[in-house]
């Protein structure tokens, strides 16, 4: 019987999914698949699931209202983390995949009640995850480009003693740069052509909107308002220096803890191996005596 009610809730649901996506006009898996894959990253592939939630978040995301500060701050957050989706997608992808999770605690109260306190505990983590992701996704670009900074700053100052031509200083750094800071320097100086210097600096600061990126757009300006900019730039150097030690010695003390986990298997294996011994012995010598 518990099998029917089953059968009967997934062909239900099955159907009016149908029905639906034929009267609200929603695009074939096939067609999702490929307007999303067109979107995201070559290195990233689009999931046939992902597909199908893209396709109804775009539908909810009409009916969403969402305050504008938030709007213009999620926006941002989201063009700095490389995402196409509006603010209202994003938050409509969120809420759809919490939501279908949640939906399976309906089938959980005919079949095994117990797990649907798990699966409405999980659809709430799924929800804060999605959420989270385009801020994620921003850390750990922010965490890349810091990286190249120093190395950055100190080709800067080489530069500043034989030009003063800022463009210049960023396309010829372009082509050693990393993927995301490329990505970022195309931008850059695509926006620095196409419109005034300082402008496309300050967009490029406000993009990702970090202090060591800040102190060096507020040199680059100083440098095309005709300051010396050389004295500022060998002391950003020498602080960018400090800082990335700092990094260094910081990554380094979280090494130990890593290494004092396998320390322990390792010593628990040495006794593993001296109690077998041990004992193999204390039984052969119990075995002569018999």
């Amino acid at each position: 019987m518990q099998l029917l009610i089953l059968l009967f809730g997934i062909f239900f649901c099955l159907g009016v999914f149908f029905i639906l996506a034929d009267a609200l006009k929603h695009p074939s898996l096939k067609t999702g698949k490929a307007m999303l894959s067109a979107t995201k990253k070559s290195s990233e592939k689009a999931t046939s699931i992902d597909a199908l939630i893209n396709g109804w978040a775009v539908k909810l995301a009409k009916y969403l209202p969402m305050d504008e500060y938030k709007k213009i701050r999620m926006q941002n957050t989201l063009n700095a983390a490389g995402m196409k989706e509006t603010p209202e997608e994003f938050m409509a992808n969120a809420i759809l995949k919490s939501s279908f999770i949640a939906l399976m605690v309906v089938p959980c109260f005919v079949i095994f009640p117990l797990l649907a306190p798990v699966l409405l505990f999980l659809s709430v983590i799924v929800y804060f995850k999605e959420i989270r992701k385009a801020d994620e996704k921003l850390s750990a670009k922010r965490d890349e480009i810091e990286v190249e900074l120093p190395r950055f700053v100190a080709t800067i100052t080489q530069e500043l003693k034989a030009s003063r031509d800022v463009l210049s200083m960023l396309e010829s750094y372009k082509k050693n740069a990393g993927k995301d800071f490329a990505r970022e320097l195309d931008i850059v100086t695509a926006d620095m052509r196409s419109s005034s210097y300082e402008v496309a600096l300050t967009r490029f600061e406000a993009r990702l909107n970090f202090p060591m990126l800040s102190d060096i757009t507020r040199g680059l300006m100083g440098v095309l308002r005709g300051d010396d900019g050389g004295m500022y730039f060998q002391m950003l150097t020498h602080d960018m220096k400090q800082l990335e030690l700092q990094r260094l010695k910081a990554k380094a003390m979280k090494i130990p803890s890593k290494i004092r986990v396998f320390s322990f298997l390792m010593l628990m294996c040495f006794l593993m191996m001296y109690m077998v011994v041990i004992v193999f012995e204390i039984i052969r010598s119990l075995g002569g005596m018999f």
